[in-house]
């Protein structure tokens, strides 16, 4: 299986053959984690970047009165966080949607890697700034938009970087969020969440069958949700002399 965190970068920036090889040493030691599992909490001090290899993942932080915010999906290709061992605690927690392979890179390895090969560490500079960019879309569609559209641009949203990292087959992709989970993430209740799906179903736009999505209609979906992917900057290839 290709190196997923290749694919997202080689999108950016063509990469050579030791480039290719570079990232696949850097990422050496991988371990199996389950869903439900927290990779990092709120207060830990990781000494690891964590690379999503297989499965899905997702930040959040716990409020006062026990509610819950997604603030981003992890998908594989997504590292969480280049610097995480520059802050003295997390602010926030990492957690799993289904089980999921990650990459394990330790600090000094991650800071030799970034000084030596200047291309890849642009490349990822450049990862970052889509994830700063998705963050400030995600307020805009959970705070000006309504019920359906943040629901559909959503799901736009996750077609089209799942298609990015070769992960979906035929318009179809797998979706491993409960309803509960997308109204933590769009500020909806679970009910109005259902009703939004449902709409969508019967509006002919997608099929949600358990834990795989298919877009039946792209074109509309992207209108009626009013997505523009610029923010997340997928076709932003450069010449390798760049």
């Amino acid at each position: 299986m290709t190196n997923p965190l290749i694919r997202k970068l080689d999108a950016f920036v063509r990469l050579s053959d030791d480039e290719k090889k570079a990232l696949d040493a850097l990422c050496g030691r991988t371990v199996v984690r389950r869903a439900g599992e927290d990779l990092i909490r709120e207060g830990d001090r990781p000494e690891e970047v964590i690379l999503l290899l297989e499965g899905w993942a997702f930040r959040y932080k716990l409020l006062p009165d026990g509610g819950r915010q997604i603030m981003a999906y992890l998908i594989p290709g997504d590292l969480c966080d280049i610097h995480i061992f520059i802050l003295k605690e997390m602010d926030h927690s990492i957690g799993l949607l289904s089980d999921s392979t990650i990459g394990l890179i330790p600090e000094k390895a991650m800071v030799e890697f970034l000084d030596t090969h200047p291309r890849l560490s642009r490349a990822l500079f450049w990862s970052t700034l889509v994830d700063e960019a998705t963050l400030r879309e995600w307020l805009a569609n959970t705070l000006r938009r309504e019920p359906f559209e943040r629901v559909a641009h959503l799901l736009a949203e996750m077609w089209m970087r799942m298609k990015a990292v070769g992960l979906v087959q035929g318009e179809t992709f797998d979706l491993p969020l409960t309803q509960t989970e997308l109204g933590d993430t769009i500020g909806l209740n679970s009910v109005t969440v259902n009703r939004v799906l449902q709409r969508l179903r019967a509006e002919e736009l997608i099929t949600l069958k358990g834990e795989r999505l298919s877009i039946l209609d792209a074109k509309r979906l992207l209108a009626v949700s009013d997505f523009n992917p610029n923010y997340l900057h997928l076709d932003p290839r450069q010449p390798a002399g760049r």
